[in-house]
């Protein structure tokens, strides 16, 4: 019955490129384009096939971590290019359909991050060993995507360029003092202190990044201009003449973005800039990807622009300046799996195998899901007043 099933859903939603499947059974079942070479994949057992058909979304990460699901010579790369190719007839089918339709019905309750889960969720994902990081991320641990001037260059320098970028956005002066919400390992608030002047207080709900982060500030002999705390961004009660948020805002849950803005009006200064720089997507809202939801980002979701825009409207912000940062995600994750795949031996020495495939496919999935799938990075300039930023976008390249 499953594979019955599943042959008939495949016959409808790959309509580009080429997929071969070896079922169980002995049986090869060929669909898709004539001309194209086929991705070959191989169903090991009737419990992934099984778990393929009832929830796919969530099946096909699942049963590659636990190769129930093998690809012809590993190449995971070319099944997430013909899955995000075909992803709206691959989440037309029912069974899909119904899934994305339920996941969005719930996300309410899933994304209910108060102070106590949220630092739950951003633990599970952000106090995994600190080698691990440092093993595929550039020097200056940057987990956020990198802005590429020239697709020529390197991690370290595309990296060193969306500190650029961001800091002509906030149109920092020397003695200002910032807030950055989300400060990770703290590379963006050294910068911002040691290159333009600033004082900066970082917050974070990690552990490691916390420790991190402050040791870094001592060795450079930055302690007393930067202060990384470990707390939530609803505790801190200072005023900020600049505010700024860098792959934060992905942890929020729709049922605190009015709190999160509420938050940033209260926190800013009347002439002061906020730069949110978050992941979104093009396409409406919907819901979290079931696979990521479980295992990389509990509690996470990417927003659409319209749902951002309306709790930002509705909390009384000017927004100044809206990009969007389209490809420039796609060529991070690709820089990223390509130092994930020079260490994996080591990775795999720390964690196990099936760690290893997990996370290669989260970051080749999510790699594809910026060149196909609708997912780009927004960086929006907000502030209290309309005349606080230059009206053209001059100042950032000269």
């Amino acid at each position: 019955m499953w594979e019955k099933w599943f042959r008939i859903y495949l016959k409808k939603a790959i309509i580009n490129g080429k997929l071969s499947v070896d079922f169980p059974s002995g049986e090869n079942f060929v669909v898709g384009e004539d001309d194209a070479e086929p991705i070959k994949l191989k169903i090991t057992n009737e419990k992934a096939l099984k778990s393929l058909c009832l929830n796919p979304s969530l099946a096909l990460g699942e049963t590659y971590m636990d190769e129930g699901l093998t690809i012809e010579g590993d190449d995971l790369k070319g099944l997430g290019e013909l899955v995000f190719t075909n992803i709206a007839n691959l989440e037309h089918a029912p069974i899909p359909r119904f899934i994305n339709f339920f996941m969005k019905c719930i996300r309410k309750i899933m994304q209910f991050n108060n102070q106590i889960r949220a630092r739950k969720n951003i633990q599970h994902h952000y106090d995994l060993t600190d080698e691990l990081y440092v093993l595929f991320l550039d020097k200056d641990r940057q987990y956020s995507c990198a802005y590429f001037t020239s697709p020529e260059n390197s991690l370290e320098q595309a990296q060193i360029d969306k500190k650029d970028h961001i800091a002509k956005k906030l149109l920092i002066e020397p003695g200002m003092d910032i807030l950055d919400i989300g400060s990770g390992w703290g590379g963006l608030g050294l910068t911002l202190a040691k290159d333009f002047g600033a004082r900066v207080k970082g917050v974070t709900l990690s552990t490691e990044q916390h420790k991190i982060s402050n040791r870094r500030a001592r060795e450079e002999g930055l302690a007393d201009r930067v202060d990384f705390s470990l707390m939530d961004y609803r505790a801190v009660k200072d005023k900020f003449d600049r505010i700024v948020s860098v792959g934060m805002f992905e942890h929020v849950g729709v049922p605190h973005y009015r709190e999160y803005f509420r938050s940033i009006r209260n926190l800013l200064k009347e002439d002061g800039v906020a730069l949110l720089h978050t992941i979104g997507r093009s396409n409406p809202p919907a819901g979290t990807n079931a696979w990521l939801a479980k295992y990389i980002f509990p509690g996470g979701y990417v927003p659409a622009l319209s749902e951002t825009m309306q709790a930002i409207e509705k909390e009384g912000l000017m927004v100044n300046d809206i990009e969007f940062l389209r490809l420039h995600y796609a060529e991070t994750l690709a820089h990223w799996y390509t130092r994930f795949m020079s260490n994996i031996d080591r990775i795999r020495d720390i964690y196990d195998e099936r760690f290893c495939r997990m996370w290669r496919y989260y970051l080749v999935m999510c790699e594809m899901s910026f060149r196909y799938g609708g997912l780009a990075v927004f960086q929006i300039q907000l502030s209290h007043k309309n005349d606080i930023v230059p009206i053209t976008r001059d100042y950032l390249y000269k």
